[in-house]
């Protein structure tokens, strides 16, 4: 029987210390999680130290830990992530060490930057989940609340496991409204375009043709239509005014779905 030390989460979340004897390292951790208490380090003694930090409970959450930035992360390369870390967790690593070697492993810049950063963050006695939470753009609120409800009941891993499939089905659907819709805009797109072209060479050449005649209302209006499309307004034609306006406004409308304000007015929109 080894001596290990350790330092773990208890069920109110507070970081806690101690030393537990083992046979191994992973009968140590089992020894810990029977006891209620999640640990983020064990260490055999004689064979390393605790990382620095592990002495300051108190101060957790108060350091301010450099978040990421200059991209995102993919929700197919998070999910990746999360399933990875439970698998790691589940298994009986530490989830300092866990986050350790998902950090050399992972190919993502960004999410390997994120993750050295959150190993940081835990080491110098920070939760998981207050370090999920210095960054915001790419840990949602869900994400986090998630797993400091893991955290709070030690059963992290179940949590992230879950987290995971939710990410995946999410991934599922929305690939599969992607796809559902693809077909309908290059329908519409192509047939705007159609329209475009035979309002601007075919129908002026049947104007030619009918234009000294009587013709029905509907014929008229037809005519008069490509006609304000050819028409120039400000040295360009018309129909390239239109063409901005449209475009200004699909810009605008994107860029206010960025916004809380303009997104949740969308969103709202789209459940009616």
């Amino acid at each position: 029987m080894a001596n290990f030390q350790y330092i773990a989460l208890d069920a109110k979340g507070e970081q806690t210390t101690g030393t537990v004897q083992g046979a191994s390292e992973s009968d140590a951790i089992q020894q810990l999680r029977s006891q209620g208490l999640y640990p983020t380090q064990v260490v055999e003694e004689g064979k390393g130290t605790l990382q620095a930090g592990k002495n300051k409970p108190k101060a957790r959450g108060k350091k301010k830990v450099k978040t990421v930035s200059g991209g995102k992360i993919k929700p197919k390369v998070l999910m990746i992530f999360t399933r990875q870390l439970a698998t790691l967790i589940d298994s009986g690593l530490p989830l300092l060490r866990g986050l350790t070697v998902l950090g050399k492993q992972e190919p993502n810049p960004v999410l390997r930057s994120t993750v050295n950063s959150l190993a940081d963050s835990v080491q110098t006695g920070a939760t998981f989940s207050e370090s999920l939470s210095q960054h915001p753009k790419i840990f949602n609120k869900l994400f986090v609340n998630m797993v400091k409800a893991g955290e709070l009941g030690g059963v992290l891993e179940v949590v992230l496991t879950r987290l995971a499939e939710y990410m995946e089905k999410a991934h599922k659907l929305k690939n599969k409204i992607v796809s559902a819709m693809v077909y309908p805009v290059i329908v519409l797109f192509i047939a705007i375009a159609i329209l475009v072209f035979l309002m601007l060479f075919i129908v002026p050449k049947f104007k030619d043709m009918f234009g000294d005649q009587d013709l029905p209302a509907i014929s008229n209006i037809v005519f008069n239509a490509s006609d304000n499309m050819l028409a120039r307004s400000f040295v360009l034609p018309n129909i390239v005014w239109i063409f901005l306006v449209v475009s200004g406004i699909v810009v605008l409308i994107k860029a206010w779905g960025g916004t809380s304000g303009g997104r949740g007015v969308i969103d709202a929109f789209k459940l009616k």
